[in-house]
């Protein structure tokens, strides 16, 4: 799959969130939590498309070692309505061990969950609950337009 570029889905969560016609099927977000929104613009291909979800924290890092948050990522129906929505919750973070330079100034970075590949909708949103510390980050996959016969 290779990364398609589209600026306005940037946008998209603080844009269109509130106004999507089916929102109101789910939950509002409990004490501590945040329901991220995120809304992608209908595309022909939608088939060959799916979104990459992204949840973790912006924070400071030495800049050198590899940082990975564990957590837990989880999908729920909606009860009568059988619209998907998900939970995360994050874990500890791991770090690898090398040795930053001494003096070496602290660099803030996003670091998140393993991605999750969610199938792309443009009728519906994806709806995701976390903490209140927690973002949420997202990118668009498409497929090539070569598709491969087996030999």
């Amino acid at each position: 799959m290779k990364t398609l570029i589209l600026l306005p889905l940037l946008f998209a969560l603080s844009l269109h969130a509130a106004e999507h016609k089916e929102l109101k099927a789910y939950p509002p977000a409990d004490e501590g939590q945040i329901r991220h929104v995120i809304v992608v613009p209908y595309m022909v291909n939608e088939q060959d498309l799916k979104v990459e979800v992204f949840v973790g924290k912006t924070m400071m890092t030495d800049g050198v070692n590899r940082l990975r948050m564990g957590g837990k990522f989880e999908r729920k129906t909606i009860e009568g309505w059988g619209y998907s929505y998900y939970t995360a919750e994050t874990g500890p973070v791991a770090s690898t061990m090398m040795a930053p330079r001494p003096g070496q100034e602290q660099v803030e970075r996003f670091v998140h969950m393993n991605g999750e590949m969610l199938r792309y909708n443009s009728k519906l949103p994806i709806v995701i609950y976390t903490l209140e510390d927690t973002e949420v980050r997202y990118r668009i996959w498409t497929a090539g337009k070569t598709v491969k016969v087996e030999e």
